[in-house]
């Protein structure tokens, strides 16, 4: 059983923000774990351009302090994305994290994309798994001496449910690594869209690809999932079959979380913000209103224990209306499963559990 560190965001003139959290941080041992000189990745999801559920980075400037009291050298990071949006590559990655309030000069920290300047510097962990053999995680973050992710509670389309384990196991890996947990048989192609460039051929790293006897773009090998076909496609003939298979999917990205935690010498920390607990991603370009009212911040050693507290507490929360959940749910109501019913009963947890991640069974310690 995981100990989890619990604060309901309540504070007094004494004990303001700052100090909760320094207390919290405290109470999770990271300053036991650190030593002087340590870069310590904070692993955060910017939030896309037009999405405001993201952390505000002013609540991450304590963090920071802390770790910088203890002689480390934090920065907050992410990597690029696959889908088309403003953070696809560093440069418009780092600039939308800048806009979004991430900025050195006011929370001490600076901001590396993890996966390089197109999402090709990754670090290849080899994992004797059910579903992968290996995982592609964004170098920046496996070069750092230790891992804190900071992660926003909330909604998935696809995984359903999004915390401390889809933010390592999504969030950590480079853009071919994204790539290998959504898909296993290859990207879409969308022949009619297709112009005979040949650029996608060029790039396939399996020589899977080429073009028919109409020249356009046709598959006669097996995909290795690397990505660059996708990503060097500029009309949109080349495409992610987003409609994997749910549970093979979740269960890819927990073999991921668990290559790369097994990977680093010192335990990670995992921080839970139960804050604007939106029903979508923050990879979406908006944020739709709360499902239930903000509980507060939690912190623990166990990405499985968190994630099932945080589970289990919004949960029990009442519901917020209007908003994207069904009509009729009440306190202690599954709201992630009303939103996403073909997603697997426990979000993958269970498996997670099973793989020796961590535990579902914790004791939630009130600060």
């Amino acid at each position: 059983m995981s100990d989890v560190f619990f604060w309901n965001l309540r504070t007094t003139p004494n004990a303001p923000y700052s100090k909760k959290i320094e207390r919290l941080l405290s109470k999770s041992g990271l300053d036991s774990i650190v030593d002087e000189g340590d870069l310590v990745a904070l692993k955060v999801h910017f939030g896309e351009s037009g999405n405001t559920g993201y952390i505000n980075p002013v609540n991450l400037r304590p963090l920071v302090d802390f770790l910088l009291k203890s002689g480390t050298k934090p920065f907050f990071t992410d990597t690029n994305t696959l889908y088309v949006g403003d953070r696809g590559e560093s440069v418009s990655h780092a600039l939308v994290a800048a806009r979004h309030g991430y900025d050195p000069n006011n929370i001490g920290a600076p901001v590396i994309i993890a996966d390089g300047l197109k999402g090709e510097h990754e670090v290849t962990i080899p994992y004797e798994g059910k579903y992968i053999s290996e995982a592609y995680v964004g170098g920046s973050i496996m070069e750092s001496d230790m891992l804190v992710t900071v992660n926003h509670v909330k909604g998935h389309g696809l995984a359903g449910y999004g915390a401390a384990i889809k933010n390592i196991g999504m969030g950590c890996a480079s853009k071919r690594g994204k790539m290998h947990i959504h898909i296993t048989t290859g990207p879409k192609l969308v022949a009619e869209k297709c112009t005979g460039c040949k650029v996608c051929i060029s790039e396939c790293a399996a020589n899977a690809l080429q073009l028919d006897i109409n020249s356009r773009i046709s598959m006669i090998g097996n995909c290795t999932g690397c990505g660059r076909c996708f990503l060097s496609c500029k009309h949109d003939a080349i495409i992610i079959d987003w409609k994997t298979d749910v549970v093979e999917f979740t269960n890819r990205l927990i073999e991921y979380n668990k290559a790369i935690l097994d990977n680093f010498k010192k335990p990670a920390i995992h921080i839970n913000f139960l804050t604007n607990i939106s029903p979508e991603c923050d990879c979406h370009g908006y944020t739709d209103t709360p499902i239930c009212p903000d509980l507060g911040i939690m912190i623990s050693s166990d990405p499985v224990a968190i994630d099932q507290a945080s589970l289990d507490m919004i949960n029990d929360a009442p519901p917020i209306y209007p908003s994207k959940l069904p009509n009729g749910l009440n306190s202690g109501d599954e709201k992630f499963r009303a939103l996403a019913p073909s997603t697997p009963k426990y979000f993958g947890l269970d498996y997670a559990e099973e793989i020796g991640l961590g535990s579902r069974k914790y004791t939630l310690i009130n600060i």
